[in-house]
């Protein structure tokens, strides 16, 4: 018998449909927080855009119909609420979809009703190649629809300018299907051929999902339920190289968080690296192929645009180190010589560009800059010296000094090794209080204490930090434990908000790297009970941005990358954690009388 390879089910107004290396998706979501009716094919290049409407309509009145979407990896269904007939979508590559229906029409017509000069979908009948063909401003790309089989029963706003409702609407006779394919393109491709039956496309692409996940997920099992989901939310933001994106990207969510942001990559290579290790590698470069001439990261890279305003924390040694050691062969010296020369230009930046004259430690300007943009960290002063920054820093350098040793380069080695001693040493005579780290104003020189979860982020420095000093961060860091996961900002403090960002809500990052960091302190009681809570929230309310720490409900926006990236590196050791206790105890002697 052959296994069932259909996936997992999923909301559409959770999670869009799309399918790797696709630039658009099938959702309701067509803005920041705005759910149309119907369902929508939304492009991501140049931005976030609504570009078709599709509309199941009633095969006899002519009028929306009444029905039930339904969502797996490989295949989108309306089915009508009367049992009287469905619509089913499938990708038959990362640029056409194949839709087809029985006993229900479809209306396939332009979000925009308003064209100008400058603005909206044009509509035409094209003769050079029989298709209907929806151009769009916005994206810069066409949409071009070809009937393959049924009948086009109305067209309308053909040619029209102005304000006009624009599009067709294909049918059958009641004992028949009809099929389309919708292709996004450039300018001009031959006439669409259909190469394939409606059945194989869905099989190719659920066996093409089957087969990631099983890459980057076989240890999944019954403990491990999100496991396949949290795969799909990765696999189907995943986006081909175009416009300003060279290579294979891991968008942040097909919602509108469509980027990839320069610390939020980090957790989506890092989930990759054991099974798509060469996606993994892209994941953690792409950032630097945008790198500027004083070693700054952009803030974020999509598709038309790239950000250099603020930039985000030097995690990426954390990362690199943690990489290195997950992907199954490492890379070859050539690489990682380049690599090291980024990293090298990156850690410069904050070494300079960041540190006043005479500092030891590094600034923000921003808290956009640390990835925590409005944790009350920030509130009294935003350009501050902060202990989080210094803490991820004292990590990058010992990363490059590793890299300097592995590449035969003793002297950089050396001296990286000492500015990491020189920053660890100033970070704890600077902000360490004996009790807490402080933040400071860089003009003002004043200090300040809060109840953010960002003042406890030193524990990233693990088996570097004096014991006792550590000790008292997991105290403090499990005071922000609620019932779902680590909150952002205490639960009991007057700033406290259940949807303010970072001012309360759960977010993924910050789980990841206090878990890790709280394991390599030797605090593994408490880091288990961490990742157990958070896999638990993903497993019951999914991929979103972030949650409310107390409820666990799914904030902003509802499909994003790193939240599912962070499920699957937890939910991987604890399945290895698993494996090897009951290894160890199998090996151990049997001590009964």
């Amino acid at each position: 018998m052959t296994a069932d390879r259909s996936g997992p089910a999923f909301s559409v107004q959770d999670i869009p449909f799309s399918t790797y290396g696709s630039w658009f998706d099938i959702s309701p979501v067509v803005a920041e927080k705005t759910y149309a009716e119907d369902l929508h094919l939304v492009s991501h290049q140049n931005g976030m855009h609504a570009v078709l409407t599709l509309t199941p309509l009633d095969r006899a009145t002519g009028e929306r119909a009444e029905t039930r979407v339904e969502a797996a990896p490989g295949l989108l269904s309306w089915t009508s609420v009367s049992g009287a007939g469905r619509v089913d979508l499938a990708y038959e590559s990362p640029d056409t979809v194949r839709l087809r229906g029985t006993a229900l029409s479809l209306r396939v017509s332009a979000a925009a009703r308003t064209l100008t000069p400058f603005s909206g979908t044009y509509f035409f009948r094209d003769a050079a190649t029989d298709a209907y063909v929806f151009t769009s401003y916005e994206t810069g790309r066409r949409y071009r629809v070809t009937v393959l089989s049924g009948t086009v029963t109305h067209t309308y706003g053909d040619q029209t300018l102005g304000t006009s409702d624009r599009g067709l609407t294909v049918t059958a006779d009641p004992d028949d299907s009809w099929e389309i394919a919708v292709e996004e393109l450039d300018t001009a491709r031959p006439p669409y051929v259909s190469t394939a039956l409606f059945g194989k496309i869905v099989e190719a692409a659920q066996n093409a999902f089957a087969d990631f996940v099983d890459a980057v997920a076989p240890w999944r099992s019954p403990a491990t339920p999100a496991a396949e989901l949290a795969a799909y939310v990765v696999w189907s933001a995943t986006v081909r190289p175009a416009g300003l994106v060279p290579r294979p990207a891991v968008l942040m969510s097909k919602h509108w968080m469509d980027k990839v942001w320069s610390w939020d990559h980090c957790f989506n290579a890092l989930a990759l690296a054991p099974g798509r290790p060469e996606l993994a590698w892209d994941q953690y470069q792409l950032p630097f192929d945008h790198q500027d001439e004083t070693g700054a990261l952009p803030d974020s890279v999509t598709h038309s645009e790239v950000l250099h305003n603020f930039v985000k924390p030097p995690i990426h040694g954390w990362a690199l180190g943690l990489l290195r050691r997950r992907l199954p062969t490492p890379p070859d010296r050539t690489e990682l010589a380049r690599t090291y020369d980024r990293l090298e230009r990156w850690t410069t930046f904050w070494l300079t560009a960041r540190r006043t004259p005479g500092a030891a430690l590094p600034h923000y300007h921003h808290g956009n800059d640390s990835g925590w943009d409005n944790a009350t960290t920030f509130d009294p002063e935003r350009v501050v010296v902060t202990a989080d920054l210094a803490a991820f820093l004292i990590l990058q350098l010992h990363e490059l000094a590793a890299l300097a040793a592995h590449l035969d380069r003793p002297d950089d080695a050396a001296r990286w090794t000492r500015t990491a001693e020189a920053t660890q040493a100033a970070l704890l005579d600077e902000l360490w209080t004996g009790d807490r780290f402080t933040s400071r104003g860089v003009h003002s020189g004043n200090t300040w204490t809060g109840s953010s979860l960002l003042d406890l982020m030193p524990i990233v420095l693990g088996e570097h930090l004096p014991p006792e000093i550590s000790a008292r961060l997991a105290d403090r860091i499990a005071a922000h434990l609620t019932p779902h996961g680590l909150a952002t900002e205490l639960p009991t403090s007057p700033h406290y908000l259940s949807d303010g960002y970072w001012r309360g809500p759960i977010w993924a990052p910050a789980t990841v790297l206090i878990e890790d960091g709280l394991r390599r302190a030797g605090h593994h009681r408490l880091a288990a009970d961490i990742s157990t809570r958070f896999r638990t929230l993903c497993e019951t309310h999914g991929f979103a941005e972030n949650f409310d720490a107390l409820t666990g409900t799914g904030l902003r926006d509802r499909a994003y990358t790193w939240t599912a990236a962070g499920y699957l590196l937890l939910a991987e050791a604890a399945a290895d954690d698993t494996l090897s206790a009951r290894a160890h105890s199998r090996q151990a002697p049997d001590r009964r009388s």
